[in-house]
């Protein structure tokens, strides 16, 4: 099941309470999925359970009942629902279309965020090792309804962005972190730990890979530092100087070139001295070479 469902999944099996969070609820329904036109409204989905939950609100709140009409769509290869009702029926629920909310960060503001996201809403998450970010919106057929969820939004200290697709209207979140205090707002927890259980995977993964890469590159470091000392000391070999020089710098130009694949701390160990040690003599063994002219 994807993310977004388990989130629709979750809301939709939440206590409303009853008055006016049952109408916001509706509200945030009609503004995301429904149409009114001819005495006609039709509300459509393809969640099932979206439209259970649509069909139940609406007798509860409005003593409706939907014929429902179920339908393929050749576009998206998808079943979806219709809804639809005419004459009073319809004008009572259309009454809800558009409706003004509070916008003070109260319950009635929670219901209508939740109605909207049952509606129109989806989210997607990272899987441990993607590079895909977070993304959670809300589509809108009118751009008031998107401005109107922009400041429930701002009621409930959360802060979306709008932009138009099309012919809709799109209130999206992009950060984790907003995401994060969407999912706590609507009530939804167990999409939440579901979503930091991923986002803590996905460090994991990250942290991984940056050790990874550290490690190697300091292995191509020691890679290319043993080389470079290889050269310069069979060069010294070459040019009579390493026979001139004090027996401790000879034995560690000895081991050196014949181990260069050697790490500095696995070279000191076969010679019995401390990595800094060999080190410190490493580097005068440099200096000598570099001093010395070609």
């Amino acid at each position: 099941m994807s993310f977004t469902a388990d989130i629709k999944r979750e809301l939709s099996a939440l206590p409303l309470g009853t008055g006016e969070r049952r109408f916001a609820a509706l509200c945030g329904l009609l503004d995301t999925c429904a149409t009114y036109a001819d005495g006609r409204l039709n509300f459509v989905s393809e969640n099932e359970t979206v439209a259970a939950f649509f069909l139940a609100l609406a007798e509860e709140t409005c003593g409706v009942r939907p014929e429902v009409i179920a339908a393929l769509d050749p576009k998206r290869e998808r079943d979806k629902v219709t809804l639809s009702c005419r004459g009073q029926e319809a004008e009572r629920l259309s009454a809800f279309f558009g409706r003004e909310i509070a916008a003070d960060g109260g319950e009635e503001d929670v219901a209508y965020l939740r109605g909207a996201f049952l509606g129109s809403g989806s989210c997607t998450i990272p899987r441990a090792a993607s590079k895909t970010g977070y993304h959670l919106e809300i589509v809108f057929r009118e751009e008031k309804s998107a401005e109107k969820l922009c400041d429930l939004l701002d009621g409930l200290q959360l802060l979306g962005n709008i932009v138009r697709r099309g012919e809709r209207y799109v209130v999206y979140l992009k950060s984790r972190e907003a995401i994060s205090d969407f999912l706590s707002v609507a009530g939804a927890s167990s999409a939440l730990r579901r979503m930091e259980n991923v986002a803590a995977a996905r460090e994991e993964s990250n942290n991984e890979n940056r050790v990874s890469n550290c490690y190697a590159g300091n292995a191509d470091k020691t890679a290319i530092a043993s080389a470079a000392q290889a050269v310069a000391l069979t060069a010294l070999r070459q040019r009579g100087t390493l026979a001139t020089l004090p027996e401790a710098l000879r034995r560690v130009a000895e081991a050196r070139m014949a181990n260069p694949t050697l790490s500095l701390g696995e070279l000191a160990g076969t010679l019995g001295i401390t990595k800094s040690c060999l080190n410190h003599r490493l580097r005068k063994l440099m200096q000598i070479y570099g001093g010395i002219d070609p």
